[in-house]
Parts: C-alpha cells; structure tokens; sequence
C-alpha cells in the first residue's frame, strides 16, 4: 500500500525546462563522472569477425579455422575484434506505483532522471540507446538510435508519457524485448519491481543481454511517521485501507511488511545472478551508480 501519488507534470513548457535542466546535469555528470566508468565497465559486450590469417606460435589453438586449413594444408585461425557500437536499452516502469513520491520528485521523476544519465552516458560514447515503456503491456518503444537529438527523445518521452494501464507485467515487457532487440544490449530495467513472478522473462533476457536492475524506493514505503488516521491506496488495484499510524504496532507491521519484500526481492535478484542498484527518491542517485561502476570494474579486472 502507499499514499496517493505525487503530481505529475502538465504543461509543456515546464517539460521543455525540465528536460533541458536534466540534459545540463546529466552532461556535467556524464563528463566528470560517468563516461570513462560506463565505457570501461560495458566494453566487451561482443565481438565480431575480423579475417583467417596463417597460424603463428603462441596463438590460441582454439582460434583455428578448421575448413581453411584443410583447404590450404597450413594451419590458420579467425581473427575478431571487439564491437565498438554497442546499444542501450532503457526499459522505463510507468505503472502508478511509480508515481508516488513523499519527497520532490516521485519515483517516475527519478526514473527520468536516471534514464537521462543512461542515455546520454551512451551517445558520449557513441553508443546506440533505446527506449521501451511498460506497465502491464509495451506502451512506447523507441528504436536504438545514435545522437543527442535522439537522447532528448528519449527522456522526453519518459517525461510526458500519459500511462494506459495502472497495472505492472515484467514478463510481458521482457518477452517484448526478447523479441525485439537482435543483438546483445545492455539492458537497464528501471522499475520498483511491485511485480509478480518474472522469472521465464528474466531468464531469457539475462542469457542474450547484459541485465541490470535499477530499482526505485521511496522512504514512506517502508516506514510511517505518527500522523493519525490515514487512507493508504494501493497504486495499482484502487484498494483503500484506512489507519491510525499513531499506533505502534501498525506502523512496525508496515515497516516488517516493506522489510521482508525488499529482503525477498534482493534474494531473488541473487540467485538470478542480476546486478542491482537501489536508488531512493529522497537521495543522490550519484555514489550508488558509482559503487555500482566500481565492483563491476572490479569483477571485470579479477
């Protein structure tokens, strides 16, 4: 259950500020911060052919091209390169759990914010980027395309998107990209994950791309302050309960209730062998995408 959700923005001209304030952040942050540890971190997603050239000592046995070698009688291997163009995807949750906020921004304002960083992170490095909005079914896809241009398309859209569904299906969303994207991604899942199971999607996704979760929390989720009566709504169904967070068993109830989802959550991202970042409503979002750089440079480096 959460509280009512926060506003959303209407008018056009205050998105048009809006998603010039976030390119301006973004590209100080992409500049200072992010390029070199997105470039560093998400190379080596592939490789492509290069040539067959004769076999020299030390090359890996491995390498061989069988065929041409019987053709010529002399030992030959396949040469590859790494692919230099790699995409991002952004798949952006626009359910209405993702539009409560307690703070300034919602949750759906966060994921703007982080899809901007992502996306522009991406045309720094020449990379294509992007966009699928789901609820419970593909409401807005937006081919992976290069430039600035594009990128401002894309948080536009995220931005002013109006959802068609209040409901959330991740399988859903991801069988549409599975289906979807031919080539290896990097695919950046921006949701709360208030979802059902996902897991035959998820499977499929984490075996052809490179899956990462980034998951939005904000506070009043987890833990209630001491106001009174209050009428919380779940987002998604429409169902209202009424309470009295004046009472301390409620509210730590609440809090257990928020406390084991979010355990079961982590539990489950682990045994999938997924990367997840939690982000909040309420903080940067800077140092938890940079720990997240790091022990992905880290791991890659072992």
């Amino acid at each position: 259950m959460s509280p009512a959700p926060a506003s959303t923005v209407s008018s056009s001209a205050e998105i048009l500020k809006r998603v010039r304030r976030i390119e301006i952040a973004t590209r100080a942050m992409v500049n200072n911060v992010f390029s070199g540890a997105y470039h560093s971190v998400f190379k080596g997603l592939g490789v492509e052919f290069s040539e067959v050239r004769p076999y020299l000592r030390g090359d890996d046995v491995r390498t061989i091209d069988w065929n041409v070698t019987a053709r010529t009688g002399s030992l030959h291997v396949k040469r590859y390169h790494e692919e230099r163009e790699r995409t991002v995807m952004l798949a952006v949750d626009v359910s209405a759990s993702m539009r409560f906020g307690s703070v300034d921004r919602s949750k759906a304002e966060l994921a703007a914010e982080i899809s901007a960083l992502l996306a522009f992170s991406a045309i720094a490095n020449n990379d294509r980027v992007g966009l699928m909005i789901f609820s419970d079914r593909c409401e807005k896809f937006l081919p992976p395309k290069k430039g600035r241009k594009h990128g401002l398309r894309v948080i536009t859209e995220v931005l002013t998107h109006r959802p068609q569904s209040r409901k959330t299906d991740l399988n859903r969303a991801l069988d549409v990209l599975n289906r979807t994207l031919h080539r290896r991604s990097i695919l950046f899942v921006i949701s709360d994950f208030f979802a059902g199971d996902f897991t035959p999607t998820l499977k499929v996704a984490k075996r052809k791309h490179d899956f990462v979760a980034l998951v939005l929390n904000d506070r009043r989720e987890s833990e209630l302050p001491p106001l009174g009566w209050l009428c919380l709504t779940d987002a998604e169904t429409g169902q209202d309960v009424v309470v009295d967070t004046r009472q301390t068993r409620m509210r730590e109830d609440y809090a257990a209730f928020a406390q084991a989802r979010a355990k079961a959550r982590r539990h489950y991202f682990a045994a999938q062998k997924v990367d997840t970042v939690d982000l909040f409503t309420d903080a940067s979002y800077l140092e938890p995408l940079r720990n997240f750089f790091r022990e992905r440079l880290r791991k890659l480096r072992r």
